[in-house]
């Protein structure tokens, strides 16, 4: 995706702090040393980030270490090998105590359900998140991740290619008709540039929010395809996709259309807010505006989320001194310091730093408000992986250029697999 992938499980070694004038209060688990002192309780902190990012991570934990005399919470980086290092801990009951995670269908029976923690805490600390995020976070009606960071989708826009074709910028409230009619002039008066720009193999995960935008989904909540990836608003989608290609205003590309977009050749593409630093860097002239909506459908559009979350590991021996740590990690001060690395999921923050003021972030808080209730087919089907893979295969023969094979044909065989 372009997200960030990554999942967690638990394991560590504890000890607890001494009282003042009293005996030693230990853990049943905990070693204690000389009669009189233990240990810091020690939690492990998987993070799937690297390089610059993790640097920032571990300045982080370090400063969460020197505010809590009974808890050292110790990083480790897995990077790439993330999901592998995960599944591997969960397998041989040697799971990290708290992680990163995005992947709940896979990994949700190794993680610590947070209801009761977050209960403890009252309702205006579990309001205080958007409320769009929980679903991405909770498997069968239990929350297993506390947000970390999210995106929604928004369309991208070069600005001086609209002024080139005399375009006034695209404004909230748009329809797919405007942007096809927008990448149409688009195509007509500037040289050598497409209106608009899709991924030529779509991620299904990610193009499951068209459909919900005209009132469908890939599967309903019993994880039934047929009648739904193969309805008739699914098809209009895909159709309307595809015929944008034949007429010749749209290109479908290997990565969707940011690489086009910084060498000028696109109008518009569709992503989610990790190209806003590297626009920027570029010194693209760029702008951002939420989804268009399907006229027909009656209803504003929705995003999919790419969501990250902090998870605990149920085998994790110190759940009280993880959750400390999750608090932490989650709260005001984190989502602050990590505001150029991440959009912050506090509604309190993006209050306080004006993030609706931000002309590029704004359009990903607005779809992340009307987002909310969609729950992502991947959550839904046992098998998604296979699934998956045959949808994704199943997209690109609709949607490569030298095949563009009926939509109707292809969603129904692919309904059946």
């Amino acid at each position: 995706m372009k997200r960030r992938i990554g999942v967690i499980a638990l394991a560590v070694m504890l000890i607890t702090t001494m009282l003042a004038g009293c005996a030693t209060k230990t853990n049943d688990t905990a070693t204690e040393k000389e009669g009189s002192q233990t240990e810091k309780v020690k939690l492990r902190f998987a993070s799937w980030d690297s390089a610059e990012d993790l640097d920032m991570q571990q300045n982080l934990v370090d400063q969460f270490n020197e505010e809590h005399d009974n808890i050292e919470v110790v990083l480790e980086a897995y990077g790439d090998d993330f999901d592998t290092k995960i599944s591997a801990g969960m397998g041989s009951n040697d799971a990290p105590d708290i992680m990163y995670m995005w992947n709940y269908p896979a990994y949700y029976e190794g993680l610590e359900p947070l209801d009761a923690y977050l209960e403890k805490e009252g309702a205006d600390f579990k309001a205080g998140y958007y409320d769009a995020l929980w679903d991405y976070n909770s498997m069968n009606g239990e929350i297993y991740g506390m947000p970390v960071g999210f995106t929604t989708h928004c369309v991208y826009y070069n600005k001086d290619i609209f002024d080139q074709a005399g375009l006034e910028y695209p404004q909230k409230g748009w329809t797919w008709d405007d942007l096809i009619a927008t990448a149409t002039t688009i195509t007509e008066k500037a040289d050598g540039v497409k209106g608009f720009s899709y991924q030529l193999v779509a991620d299904p995960y990610d193009f499951e929010m068209f459909l919900w935008s005209n009132d469908t989904a890939i599967a309903d909540e019993n994880g039934v395809m047929e009648g739904n990836l193969n309805s008739d608003q699914a098809i209009y989608v895909f159709e309307m996709y595809q015929q944008m290609q034949k007429d010749g205003i749209a290109i479908a590309t290997e990565k969707g259309g940011s690489d086009e977009m910084r060498s000028g050749k696109t109008g518009m593409f569709i992503y989610g807010s990790w190209a806003i630093n590297t626009f920027k860097e570029d010194n693209l002239n760029f702008g951002i505006v939420e989804l268009p909506s399907f006229a027909s459908s009656g209803k504003d559009s929705v995003s999919i989320l790419s969501s990250s979350g902090i998870s605990m590991s149920k085998d994790s021996k110190y759940k009280d001194e993880a959750w400390e740590f999750i608090k932490y990690w989650t709260g005001e001060e984190l989502n602050k310091a990590r505001i150029e690395y991440e959009l912050p999921v506090l509604n309190s923050v993006v209050e306080s730093e004006n993030i609706m003021e931000d002309e590029l972030k704004a359009p990903f808080y607005s779809m992340l408000e009307q987002s909310a209730g969609y729950v992502p087919t991947s959550f839904v089907i046992d098998d998604w992986s296979r699934v998956c893979d045959n949808l994704e295969l199943a997209f690109e023969r609709i949607f490569n250029p030298s095949t563009l094979e009926d939509a109707k044909t292809v969603l129904d065989e692919a309904v059946k697999q």
